[in-house]
């Protein structure tokens, strides 16, 4: 797992500063913005900056000290977000959600994100504020083309249930009836639509499985009692 908010102070010494990347393994610069306030956890906001989206990861470095930074890969990025509620945030921004692998015990119990010193392994939530809200959209239009170049992987134990289904196992669902529901809530993994998580993709999966089987029976008994009618005749 990516290791959530860090530290980020690496900058090309030629040109205006830009962040140092990881070119040899294909990084590239995608979308550069100036003037964005960032804010970590609950914390006030950074005076103004500029913003680095790459193929790899935000980037965010200060332009008043040049030894502020932070960066955040999209494989630790679990939420992104356009928020302009005011009861949310005062500010128009760019919510996200970061994952620190840590136990959420550990994370929510810290007060670290409030104190002047600041844990950023257990800084869960950001928010990227420009100053023309404008610029909100092409943000996030951006943030989504990133995290697709950046599927989560895939482990091993989930790859092995990952969108796997027999005929036996449909029969054995369908044969459960309405308890099947109930068990597929209970432990989806073992169901037939398991996919990165998303338990309502399966459900809906299984509950057109079962539909389709109903249909079918439907459509036996009608032509069977079809065939009587004529016998008699």
């Amino acid at each position: 797992m990516a290791p959530g908010l860090r530290q980020f102070t690496e900058r090309r010494a030629e040109g205006d500063g830009q962040p140092v990347l990881d070119t040899d393994a294909g990084e590239e610069l995608m979308l550069v913005r100036r003037e964005v306030s960032i804010v970590i956890g609950n914390r006030s906001p950074e005076s103004p900056g500029t913003l680095y989206i790459s193929t790899k990861k935000v980037v965010w470095l200060s332009d008043v000290d040049r030894t502020k930074g932070y960066a955040v890969d999209f494989l630790s990025i679990s939420l992104h977000a356009v928020s302009r509620d005011p009861e949310a945030y005062p500010s128009p921004c760019i919510y996200t959600q970061i994952e620190t692998g840590e136990d959420e015990d550990g994370s929510e119990g810290s007060d670290s994100e409030c104190c002047d010193a600041l844990d950023l392994s257990k800084v869960t939530e950001m928010r990227l504020v420009p100053s023309d809200p404008s610029q909100l959209d092409t943000l996030f239009q951006v943030f989504c083309e990133c995290a697709e170049l950046n599927p989560e992987p895939i482990e091993d134990d989930a790859e092995e249930n990952n969108w796997i289904f027999s005929a036996d196992q449909l029969a054995d669902e369908t044969a459960e009836g309405e308890d099947s529901e109930w068990n597929f809530s209970q432990n989806p993994t073992s169901s037939i639509g398991h996919s990165n998580g998303d338990h309502d993709l399966a459900r809906t999966v299984l509950e057109l499985q079962i539909n389709d089987h109903r249909f079918e029976d439907a459509e036996e008994m009608e032509h069977e009692h079809e065939h009587e009618t004529e016998a008699r005749h």
